[in-house]
C-alpha cells in the first residue's frame, strides 16, 4: 500500500481580467479635436476639389445670351434666309407647340417634372444595362445636364467632366424653374444639318415656321438629339421614321397623347425642305441684302445679335424672275447652239422703290456673283430716254428734226470716228420721236451735241446712276456701263410722272427683343416736268408697240425700251406697266457676243413679257 498522499487535483488557471480603461476629459477633447480636423481636411479638400472645377454661375434666365441668326423675310413675313455662325432662331416656351415639349421630355428625360436635375434611378438603370451589353449603350443624362454641357462644359468623356456637369445640373435646378430649363435646352439643343434649337430645325427640315408643325413632326425632331446625323430625315428618312414611332410610343405611355393618336400621327406623310432651294432662288437677293446690312451694323451684329429683317421680296414674282430668266437664257443658247448665257431680272415697284425680284444669274449655287448688282455692263439704246428727257426740259420738241445722215467726228487723238446705225441705213430728216422709237444712233449722237454732255450726266445722277459715265458722245450710245439695279431704278422716272426715287430692298430692322431700329426709306424726288415724263413714256409706249420692242407687246399699258451693245455683247430691256417696273440683261461673263441677231429685242424683250404676263395683277 502506497504510503503517498493522494494528490489533489490541480483546478484550470483563469485569465486575470484586464482592468476597464477609462478616459479623462482631456482625452476625449483630443478625440474630438482630431476628428473634426479630419472633416475639416475631407472638406476643404473637397471645396479645394470643387473650386478646380471652375464651375460657372447662373443667376438667372437672363444670363442665357447665345448667338442667334439673323433673319431675312419677304414682303409677307416668310423667311428667306438666315445669317448664323449658329443657326439659331430663339424662340419663348409659350410660343412652341405643346407635343414640342412633351415629345422631347418623353424621348429624352420622362422624370424631367420630378427630378432635382440629376436622376440617380436612369444613371442606374443606364449602368445596369451597359454592363449587361458589354458597351456603353445608354447614358442617364437628364436635359438639365444636356443643358450645362451645351452652355458651359466641354465633350470631354470622364468622369471628372460628368460629376462637375451634375453638380451644376443640380445647382441649375435649384436656380432656373422647369419652364426656363426646358426654354434653353429647345433652344440650345443641336439637332444636325447646322440647325441649333427646335425653330431653326423646323425651317432646315420642314421649312415652316415653328408654330406650324403638327404633332409627327414634332415628334420626327425629338428624335434627332441621341444622334442628328444617324436620324436625320433628309438623309435617313427611314432611321427618321423608325425614332419617330418611338417617341410617339414614348409620349402615349407617358400619357401626353392617346395610343390612337401617337398612331395616326405615325401614318401621315411628311413633307421634307428640300435642300438649297430657297438658296438658288433667293440667293443673290438674299446676298444684296446682307451686304447692306453689314454696311451698315458690321458682321458681328448681323453674325451673332439675332436682327429680324424685313425685305420688299414678293416670293411670287420672284419665282417667276429665275423661271423667266432661265427660259430665256436656255432659248438663246438654243438658237446659237452654244453655252447659254447668263442673266439679270429686277422688278421693283415704281412708286415706292420697293424691289419685289431680284435674279443675279441663272444658277446662284454655282456662281454667286450678283449680275445685277455688281456687273457693269454697257446699256447700250437703255441709256438714250435721258438725252431725250434732257432735251425736252431744255424746251425742245419731240416733231424738232434731226438729219439722220453719216457722220464723222474727229477724235483728240487724231482719229475719226464714223458711227452708224444698227441697220447701217440712213433715214435723212428724222423727228424726235420717230428717232427715239426706232432707236437711230445718229439722231441720239447729235441730239447730245445739241443738249451737252453734263446735263445729261446730271440728269443721270438724279435718276440714281451713281457709276462714273463717260463724257463724251459716246454716251448716245450707251458705251459706259452701268449696272442693272441703277438703270432699272432711273426708269422710274418716266412710270412715276417724272418723279425718280431710289430702289430699296429693306423695310425695317428689329434685335432680338423686337425692338425697330430705323432703316432709311427712299423719297421720290422730282427731276423731270411731267408733262416732259409724259411725252417720253409715250415713246416707250410706241417703241413697244410699233418700235425696237415689238416683242415685248401684248402687256397692256407696256411701255419699255431696247439696248443692245456693239457686237451684241448685251442684251437689255428696261420697261414698265402700271406700278410695276422691270429691267432684264443677258450676256457672258467673259464679254463675248451673244450671237447673231441677238438682240435687246429679240433677246431680252421676250423674258420681260413673258415675266410680267404672270406678274401683274
Amino acid at each position: 500500500m502506497s504510503t503517498k498522499p493522494a494528490q489533489k487535483k490541480r483546478s484550470p488557471a483563469r485569465k486575470k481580467s484586464r482592468p476597464k480603461r477609462r478616459y479623462s476629459h482631456i482625452h476625449l477633447c483630443l478625440l474630438l479635436l482630431a476628428c473634426g480636423g479630419l472633416v475639416t481636411l475631407l472638406i476643404g479638400t473637397g471645396l479645394a476639389w470643387l473650386l478646380m472645377l471652375k464651375i460657372p454661375d447662373i443667376r438667372s434666365i437672363d444670363d442665357y445670351r447665345p448667338q442667334v441668326a439673323t433673319v431675312i423675310l419677304d414682303r409677307h413675313g416668310k423667311p428667306l434666309d438666315a445669317i448664323y455662325n449658329q443657326y439659331r432662331l430663339l424662340t419663348p416656351l409659350n410660343k412652341m407647340p405643346r407635343h414640342l415639349a412633351q415629345a422631347f421630355v418623353a424621348a429624352e428625360d420622362s422624370r424631367f417634372w420630378e427630378h432635382p436635375g440629376v436622376d440617380l434611378w436612369s444613371i442606374g438603370r443606364a449602368a445596369v444595362n451597359n454592363l449587361i451589353s458589354g458597351r456603353r449603350s445608354q447614358g442617364g443624362s437628364t436635359i438639365t445636364q444636356q443643358v450645362t454641357r451645351a452652355l458651359m462644359l466641354t465633350r470631354e468623356k470622364s468622369y471628372r467632366r460628368k460629376l462637375t456637369e451634375s453638380i451644376l445640373a443640380y445647382r441649375l435646378n435649384r436656380t432656373l424653374s422647369k419652364e426656363e430649363i426646358l426654354y434653353i435646352y429647345l433652344n440650345e439643343i443641336y439637332l444636325g444639318a447646322g440647325a441649333y434649337g427646335v425653330a431653326a430645325a423646323a425651317q432646315v427640315y420642314f421649312g415652316k415656321p415653328l408654330n406650324r408643325l403638327d404633332l409627327a413632326e414634332c415628334a420626327i425632331l425629338a428624335g434627332l438629339p441621341q444622334a442628328p446625323s444617324r436620324y436625320s430625315p433628309l438623309k435617313h428618312p427611314q432611321a427618321a421614321k423608325a425614332r419617330q414611332r418611338y417617341v410617339l410610343n414614348r409620349m402615349a405611355e407617358e400619357g401626353y397623347i392617346q395610343p390612337a393618336t401617337a398612331r395616326w400621327a405615325y401614318i401621315q406623310p411628311l413633307r421634307y425642305r428640300k435642300a438649297g432651294e430657297d438658296k438658288s432662288q433667293n440667293g443673290y437677293f438674299s446676298a444684296y441684302v446682307r451686304s447692306l446690312l453689314a454696311a451698315r451694323y458690321g458682321r458681328e451684329a448681323i453674325f451673332h445679335q439675332g436682327l429680324t429683317v424685313s425685305t420688299t421680296l414678293d416670293s411670287r414674282l420672284q419665282r417667276l424672275a429665275q423661271r423667266a430668266i432661265l427660259e430665256g437664257s436656255r432659248q438663246v443658247g438654243e438658237r446659237q447652239q452654244k453655252t447659254p448665257p447668263q442673266g439679270a431680272l429686277v422688278a421693283m415697284e415704281a412708286d415706292s422703290g420697293r424691289i419685289r425680284a431680284m435674279v443675279g444669274g441663272t444658277n446662284y449655287s454655282a456662281s454667286p456673283f450678283n449680275r445685277a448688282v455688281e456687273a457693269k455692263r454697257q446699256p447700250g439704246s437703255v441709256f438714250k430716254p435721258l438725252i431725250y428727257a434732257a432735251a425736252l426740259q431744255q424746251g425742245m420738241s419731240l416733231n424738232q428734226q434731226i438729219n439722220d445722215a453719216p457722220l464723222a467726228i474727229r477724235n483728240r487723238n487724231g482719229s475719226t470716228w464714223r458711227p452708224h446705225n444698227y441697220d447701217r441705213s440712213f433715214r435723212g430728216p428724222t423727228s424726235l420721236a420717230q428717232g427715239l422709237i426706232h432707236s437711230r444712233n445718229i439722231v441720239a449722237i447729235k441730239l447730245l451735241r445739241k443738249t451737252g454732255i453734263k446735263p445729261v450726266i446730271r440728269l443721270a445722277r438724279q435718276a440714281g446712276i451713281s457709276t462714273p459715265l463717260e463724257p463724251d458722245l459716246t454716251l448716245a450710245l450707251g458705251t459706259s456701263p452701268v449696272s442693272l439695279l441703277e438703270m432699272t431704278g432711273a426708269y422710274s422716272a418716266f412710270a412715276g410722272q417724272g418723279y425718280s426715287i431710289r430702289p430699296v430692298c429693306i423695310t425695317s430692322v428689329r434685335d432680338h427683343r423686337g425692338r425697330r431700329r430705323a432703316w432709311p426709306q427712299p423719297k421720290a424726288r422730282q427731276i423731270i416736268r411731267p408733262e416732259s415724263a409724259r411725252s417720253i413714256k409715250g415713246l416707250l409706249s410706241q417703241a413697244v408697240s410699233r418700235g425696237t420692242g415689238r416683242k415685248a407687246a401684248g402687256i397692256p399699258g407696256a411701255a419699255g425700251k431696247t439696248g443692245t451693245s456693239n457686237n451684241n455683247t448685251d442684251a437689255w430691256f428696261i420697261g414698265f406697266s402700271g406700278r410695276l417696273l422691270a429691267g432684264v440683261w443677258l450676256g457672258h461673263d467673259r464679254n463675248q457676243p451673244l450671237g447673231k441677231g441677238e438682240t435687246g429685242g429679240r433677246a431680252a424683250a421676250p423674258i420681260w413679257k413673258t415675266f410680267m404676263q404672270e406678274a401683274r395683277p
